[in-house]
């Protein structure tokens, strides 16, 4: 089977490249704007035409789209998330060979839900930012497009290369400098935010699985087990080896997170230092229901949280 895909040199194409290339069946192509892939191919700015030309020498029977921005502006969003994917379809439909697309969504396009809920994929999108609205708008791209396709809304990814800038980067960057610097109190917020954490490794072998078969339309791709951020912090801790107290700034009454990781050092030369995880439109609480993977895609999250928080502290423990 000869795989294209798209963005191998991101942070979900990484480990969706190993996946491909650890199956002997597969003859994979990577296309991507870095010097490491196969071919060079700027999707935001390349035309489809040109697009089209590559697949019909290539002949590909699937093609993974991992490619996209999850920062910037409205229009540099739009430009990554929403014209790029416009380009892929279009190369797809003028072209001869007929390859099957896998494109990754994400579950910011469902916004905010209410808390104690599973997300299903009939839920209504309405995504809280332009992250979630670009995103949005390219799985619409797809889903009306008419070709054989599949989305896979990828909830909270976790594990090894997770961004410093995400919510569990931010936590492990703030921890290494605490234990750096022999901070005894970490000041953190928006621990009360609730995400459901889904390892990258289990998100490749989703797209694998997805690769191989013919659903079509949207699938969550979750653990299916909402985590309160503080709870994440804690076992995060804990992994590390941090002996401080984690201090939540926007927490419940007392404000102090004590989950036997030792108690606060009150020292005014030393200020703690304090991690804010980003906002990504999807308000306190996100959970997928996890039921159409299991059933269409024969997938199951295998990695659970503790196992990706110790891959986290392990990178972020080896910075200088």
């Amino acid at each position: 089977m000869r795989v294209l895909l798209i963005g191998a040199g991101g942070y979900l194409g990484r480990f969706v490249a190993d996946r491909l290339l650890a199956d002997p069946a597969v003859q994979l192509t990577a296309l991507g704007r870095g010097d490491d892939a196969d071919v060079r191919f700027d999707l935001a700015t390349g035309s489809p035409g040109a697009l089209t030309r590559f697949l019909d020498a290539v002949h590909p029977g699937v093609v993974v789209n991992c490619a996209g921005a999850t920062r910037g502006g409205a229009r540099e969003l739009t430009r990554h998330n929403t014209v790029a994917v416009a380009t892929v379809c279009e190369a797809l439909r003028r072209s001869g060979c007929g390859a099957r697309l896998v494109q990754i969504g994400c579950s910011s396009e469902y916004g905010p839900s209410q808390p104690g809920s599973s997300t299903a994929e009939d839920a209504v999108p309405r995504p809280g930012g332009p992250y979630g609205v670009s995103k949005l708008a390219a799985t619409e791209l797809v889903l009306g497009s008419g070709l054989d396709a599949v989305v896979l809304r990828v909830f909270s990814p976790a594990g090894p290369g997770t961004p410093a800038g995400s919510p569990l980067g931010r936590l492990a960057e703030a921890m290494r400098r605490a234990m750096q610097s022999g901070d005894g109190e970490l000041k953190l917020g928006g621990l009360g935010a609730q995400r459901d954490f889904v390892d990258v490794r289990d998100v490749a072998r989703a797209v694998h699985a997805a690769s191989l078969s013919a659903a079509q339309g949207v699938i969550n791709i979750g653990s299916g087990r909402a985590v309160r951020l503080r709870d994440a912090a804690a076992t995060l801790a804990r992994v590390a080896g941090y002996g401080g107290t984690l201090h939540e700034l926007d927490g419940p009454p007392g404000g102090h997170l004590r989950a036997a990781i030792g108690h606060p050092r009150s020292d005014p030369d030393h200020p703690a230092p304090v991690a804010y995880p980003y906002p990504d439109g999807c308000g306190g609480w996100q959970q997928a229901d996890v039921r159409t993977a299991r059933d269409r895609l024969g997938w199951r999250p295998r990695i659970n949280l503790e196992e990706s928080l110790a891959d986290i502290w392990m990178e972020a423990a080896c910075r200088i």
